[in-house]
């Protein structure tokens, strides 16, 4: 069950979502009205912004996601973090260069996510035994408990997230695999449609 919990989890990348759950949200319970957003004039006017939507769900999900893993003491973004340190897995864990890579975000906001997993003794940082520049990050005794304990927690948000959205959720997934696509990045560079000549 881990394996699939942490191949769900790309979508919940650690910089993206710290960012977007400082933000509030109108429809959750904890956010608070602001006066200046009810006053603000709409600067994209008909236009639509595809970013701005899919920040607005991201933030959301991520909500609701940290309030299903809140017993554990961590963040869904933590959650998901220490879930894919161990699907990468091996002997000493995963390089950090391949964890940031498999979150596509920089080694810096990697190392910036990792510190209070590092700090709560979740997660330690292993040299590599044939380059000691290279750094691993392995879950420890603890981690691991934690990942196993938030298993259950996690997969019932997640399930109920699935109920709600019915047939639509593997849509949601598709387009945002295809989104974080390294053919949608080529396709947008070239200002053509995915799959286009």
């Amino acid at each position: 069950m881990l394996k699939h919990v942490a191949e769900a989890l790309p979508l919940f990348n650690p910089t993206v979502l710290n960012y977007f759950s400082r933000m509030p949200i109108p429809h959750h319970p904890d956010a608070r009205p602001d006066a200046a957003a009810a006053d603000a004039v709409d600067v994209f006017g008909d236009l639509v912004c595809t970013n701005t939507s899919l920040r607005r769900a991201a933030r959301q999900l991520g909500l609701l996601y940290d309030d299903a893993v809140a017993p554990l003491a961590l963040k869904a973004t933590q959650f998901g973090l220490l879930a894919q340190i161990h699907n990468l897995g091996g002997a000493d864990g995963p390089t950090l260069q391949a964890l940031a890579d498999r979150l596509a975000i920089r080694i810096s906001a990697l190392t910036h996510a990792l510190r209070p997993l590092l700090r709560d003794g979740l997660v330690e940082l292993r040299p590599d035994a044939h380059d000691r520049r290279t750094k691993h990050a392995a879950l420890t005794p603890l981690g691991a408990r934690r990942l196993e304990e938030g298993v259950a927690l996690w997969a019932a948000a997640n399930s109920r997230v699935e109920l709600v959205l019915g047939p639509a959720a593997g849509q949601l997934r598709a387009l945002a695999d295809l989104v974080s696509s390294r053919d949608f990045f080529d396709a947008y560079k070239a200002g053509r449609p995915v799959g286009g000549a």
